[in-house]
């Protein structure tokens, strides 16, 4: 199992990783060098899942940011996911992903796990393979250039000047062109609308219902030629129409003015109630716990004491985590 990390912090999907290593499964996983406002995190996952067995790698730090995520599972099934592995991304925002079997996608995704964990560098092999800022700004313009009838996109803050002058393009040759996020820049003629309901954070692009790319790069200039990204254009008519179908759906959402008008306050006491839902047995809590035990040692405390030392750690372990949520809830 070979897995790339960006943000993490599903305690059940970790708990898959160490169970996996126990039945002889060779795990492998390759960590994000830094998020913003996660690096603590990435660093004490990273110890405990090399305490596990797991064999950990850091991605460089050459490119601006590595945020790509995906999972390849005995070299033959590749899951290439525009979401995070964490309770915000997958519980709460809008987010999708791809499974193939399909072996030159497959290969592709190893030989790019190598170079990164290598530190290497990669050279695209396939055109569907879509990786920043190897070829993903040539193979995303080439298929909003091959529009004819329809362009679905969703992108959380489209503003790459390149992009939007080819999206300008199909509308004048008739292309009819709707985007569920933002515009970067004023002056656009393109038909926006906001994602009510859900946090938008897939990138999305389905051209005249034939075929479509889902990843991890938004049309702006920095994650097409500085970041690691990674997508897939797919033309499976049935997964493409579920992509449609989901588009329509939040296309057609009623605006939810409570999620577009809330003040960073109350998006902070939201966040650290879904925080206070996670499991007591989730990982970071467990060894907020039990980095309190092994201070203690052979010290003797009463019960009173013991509980409020573990509640103040738990606490902070909270305070941490809604720190680094409010940075992924603007992540873009």
């Amino acid at each position: 199992m070979d897995i790339v990390v960006f943000r993490f912090d599903r305690a059940e999907l970790e708990a898959g990783l160490k169970a996996a290593v126990g039945r002889g499964v060779s795990v492998s996983a390759l960590i994000a060098y830094a998020n913003r406002g996660g690096e603590k995190g990435l660093r004490k996952l990273e110890m405990r899942l090399l305490d596990a067995g797991v064999t950990v790698s850091r991605t460089a730090d050459d490119l601006v940011r590595y945020h790509d995520k995906f999972l390849i599972i005995d070299r033959r099934v590749l899951y290439a996911l525009s979401f995070n592995f964490t309770h915000l991304d997958i519980d709460h925002s809008r987010g999708f992903g791809i499974v193939t079997k399909k072996a030159d996608l497959v290969e592709e995704a190893l030989k790019l796990f190598d170079a990164d964990v290598a530190r290497k560098p990669y050279e695209a092999g396939v055109n569907n393979f879509v990786v920043s800022p190897v070829n993903a700004r040539k193979q995303l313009t080439s298929l909003i250039q091959r529009a004819k009838k329809e362009l679905l996109i969703y992108d959380p803050k489209i503003s790459d000047p390149a992009i939007l002058r080819a999206l300008k393009n199909r509308i004048e040759k008739g292309v009819d062109v709707k985007v569920i996020g933002t515009i970067g820049r004023k002056g656009h003629v393109l038909e926006v609308r906001p994602l009510s309901g859900l946090r938008l954070h897939t990138r999305t692009i389905i051209r005249d219902r034939r075929e479509a790319f889902v990843g991890s790069q938004s049309l702006r200039v920095a994650e097409l030629d500085s970041r690691r990204e990674v997508g897939i254009i797919v033309r499976e008519s049935k997964l493409v129409g579920g992509l449609v179908k989901a588009f329509e759906a939040d296309w057609d959402r009623k605006k939810v003015a409570v999620d577009t008008q809330a003040t960073p306050r109350e998006i902070k006491k939201k966040l650290k109630k879904m925080v206070k839902k996670l499991s007591p047995l989730n990982p970071r809590v467990k060894e907020a716990v039990s980095e309190v035990v092994l201070k203690v040692g052979s010290e003797k405390l009463d019960s009173k004491e013991m509980k409020e030392t573990v509640e103040k750690a738990v606490k902070e372990v909270v305070r941490e985590r809604v720190a680094e949520m409010m940075d992924e809830s603007e992540e873009d």
